[in-house]
């Protein structure tokens, strides 16, 4: 039984959070000028469940994970991760508008063991310039595609399209229409999630956006499938005590979930939730498998980014970011699982 002590710790902890996770878009950390090269320290975790060495929850099994941390003042505030065709090669947004791009690498064993090759550098909006103010550039969901990368910004809510290679100093190219209008999206829980479904799976490759807090007159998360024969609008049934951070296709055509949760009843917590590819459709309301949940007895922190690799011994994997608010108090977490079906 937790004492009385313990229990003050944790609703410190809580309420920490709470005014760090405020704060965060109220100061913005300034745009930088140009490219940084980021010297990357990570410490590895070898557990996911403090205290225990159990390794396998729900459907994943954790496979490793790390404490990454760096002397540039801009490396953290991760919103959304994607990674190359050969798993190590990566391309991430930050919330601040600028991108993070890097190289995982791995030990002997094929577990993550740190990054290399770091860069950030800022964004640029259709004009070819670094807007001064955070807002204009509060990047939260990313997806690559057919020489395209693409971003799902919220509070000046829209999806730019930029070149690939070329996209870090490059302006948009275009923009693509979101089909959800921006009056129904909330000012700072719109589009959060945004991915590429497979190419054989029932969405043909089309792009879906899942929002993080905006919901339609029956309390679901608004969300939609952006082009292809199944383009248009649907739902996701919203649980209250989650938000969607993130989102994913597996190979089979299924979309995973990222969701975190926050409030001072219950804490800081994350799952993982999966929805079936064939009940992606106009019109429906959709819900899923929870495979894994976490809270605060477990490594996690504001978990954001996530998206789904081939490991090195040819399994589907999960890899999952926080975002730390750039915010002592909180830390840059990468953490890796393997599905089990």
């Amino acid at each position: 039984m937790r004492d009385k002590r313990g229990r003050v710790s944790s609703a410190c902890k809580t309420l920490s959070m709470a005014a760090i996770l405020a704060a965060a878009s109220l100061f913005p950390v300034s745009i930088g000028a140009s490219t940084i090269d980021v010297p990357v320290s990570a410490r590895l975790l070898s557990s996911f469940e403090v205290g225990t060495s159990e390794k396998r929850f729900g459907k994943l099994e954790f496979v490793g994970g790390m404490v990454m941390s760096a002397p540039e003042k801009l490396f953290g505030a991760i919103s959304s991760i994607r990674f190359r065709p050969n798993g190590e090669d990566f391309n991430a947004v930050l919330d601040t508008g600028h991108w993070l791009t890097g190289r995982v690498t791995r030990d002997a064993v094929g577990a993550l063991s740190g990054l290399a090759e770091v860069r950030i550098t800022p964004m640029l909006d259709m004009s070819g310039r670094e807007p001064p103010r955070k807002m204009e550039m509060d990047a939260e969901g990313l997806a690559l595609r057919d020489g395209k990368v693409l971003v799902s910004y919220e509070q000046r809510h829209r999806i730019d399209i930029y070149p690939d290679p070329g996209f870090a100093t490059s302006k948009p190219l275009d923009r693509l229409p979101h089909l959800i209008p921006n009056n129904e999206l909330r000012h700072n829980g719109g589009m959060e999630a945004l991915a590429v479904s497979p190419a054989d799976s029932p969405l043909a490759g089309a792009l879906v956006v899942v929002a993080e807090k905006s919901i339609d007159t029956d309390g679901n998360l608004l969300a939609a499938i952006l082009e292809g024969p199944l383009k248009g609008t649907f739902a996701v049934t919203h649980h209250p005590s989650f938000d969607v951070t993130d989102g994913a296709f597996l190979p089979n055509g299924d979309l995973l979930l990222l969701e975190r949760r926050f409030n001072f009843a219950e804490g800081v917590g994350m799952r993982i939730r999966r929805i079936r590819g064939a009940d992606i459709r106009p019109g429906a309301v959709v819900d899923g498998e929870i495979l894994m949940e976490a809270g605060m007895a477990y490594q996690i922190d504001n978990m954001e980014g996530m998206d789904v690799v081939k490991g090195p011994d040819g399994s589907t994997r999960l890899i999952i970011v926080s975002d730390d608010n750039h915010s002592f108090l909180q830390r840059n977490l990468m953490l890796e699982f393997k599905l089990v079906e």
